[in-house]
């Protein structure tokens, strides 16, 4: 007599929703879906074409460090340095633009590579703390900007440069245009070549990466370059938009921006992963509820309280799902 087979119980939906992999997984997307359609039924003119257009403008370069820091954070490592290479790409433009756009775009992106470099040498060689030989640069590198700038803000006058933070291409502007192409091939990066194979190996184990004989420092190295050229470009658009190089205060907290926006992705800070997606969607959601907030006439100290509750809560529900 055979016993009969049961079937298997149907999955229940809801059951999903207490699963932290779910929320670490999907939670952001959600959250954007979520915060766009409250605005859609109750913030008068945000979901407008010129309203989204400034949105996405904001958080361009935003996005562009947030990358980079992905990257990084991906090795379980973290760059505090971001802001101040912008800062130093931003006082480096006016010096070189008078020789053309493109031989100062070439200085200030070497910068941000020699910035990265130094960065990933004092992590990988030398054995600091990533927290510790960013933060000199983080301190020292906006110190440098301020005297190469003399102290002072600088307008920039030459049109291909303004042209930079104003110029669309097919309705999109070139900020937004060049952060998406940028996310593409970062998210190439990380899934289909072999450097982006061994970050994700660094990242999950550091002393097994070592063994297995992949090349640990250099890869160190190659992410904090990476994350300075990047954060170095965020200062140049920046630069464009503003039409003015102020090293004073270009790329103040966009440490804290990024990080939060890698966080919030989903990406852990214990490394061995790297969701740009994710990251992008972070950036998204941390400039569209400062926005609705705004929009609201709620102070800015409220979207800063409710940015530290996601981020609370984004951790919290990291540290669930590595507990189960």
């Amino acid at each position: 007599m055979t016993q009969a087979t049961l079937a298997p119980p149907a999955p229940n939906p809801l059951a999903r929703l207490r699963d932290p992999a779910w929320y670490q997984e999907y939670g952001v997307y959600a959250a954007v879906v979520v915060l766009l359609l409250f605005n859609a039924l109750f913030t008068d003119h945000f979901m407008t074409t010129d309203n989204l257009r400034t949105q996405l403008v904001q958080v361009a370069p935003i996005v562009i460090v947030a990358l980079g820091m992905a990257l990084v954070i991906g090795t379980e490592g973290v760059d505090l340095s971001v802001g101040s290479t912008m800062a130093v790409a931003a006082a480096l433009l006016p010096l070189y633009l008078g020789y053309g756009l493109v031989p100062a775009l070439g200085i200030a992106l070497l910068a941000g590579a020699v910035v990265g470099a130094v960065n990933g040498s004092l992590v990988s060689l030398v054995g600091l703390q990533p927290i510790v030989a960013t933060l000199a640069l983080f301190v020292g590198g906006r110190g440098l900007a301020l005297v190469m700038a003399d102290g002072q803000l600088k307008q920039i006058v030459n049109p291909d440069m303004l042209a930079l933070g104003t110029d669309s291409f097919l309705g999109v502007p070139l900020v937004v245009l060049i952060a998406g192409v940028l996310a593409v091939a970062v998210a190439f990066l990380v899934r289909r070549t072999t450097f982006g194979r061994q970050i994700v190996a660094v990242g999950g184990n550091r002393a097994a990466a070592g063994l297995a004989g992949l090349p640990v420092k250099r890869v160190l190295i190659g992410v904090y370059v990476l994350c300075g050229v990047l954060a170095a470009l965020a200062g140049v658009l920046a630069t464009a938009r503003l039409t003015a190089s102020d090293p004073s205060s270009l790329g103040t907290l966009m440490e804290l921006s990024a990080i939060t926006a890698v966080v919030v992705g989903g990406t852990p800070l214990t490394g061995g992963s790297v969701r740009v997606l994710g990251t992008v969607a972070g950036a998204l959601l941390m400039q569209l509820l400062r926005a609705t907030l705004v929009k609201h006439d709620l102070p800015d100290s409220t979207a800063q309280i409710a940015q530290a509750a996601i981020i609370i809560a984004a951790v919290y529900v990291a540290r669930e799902r590595r507990s189960r």
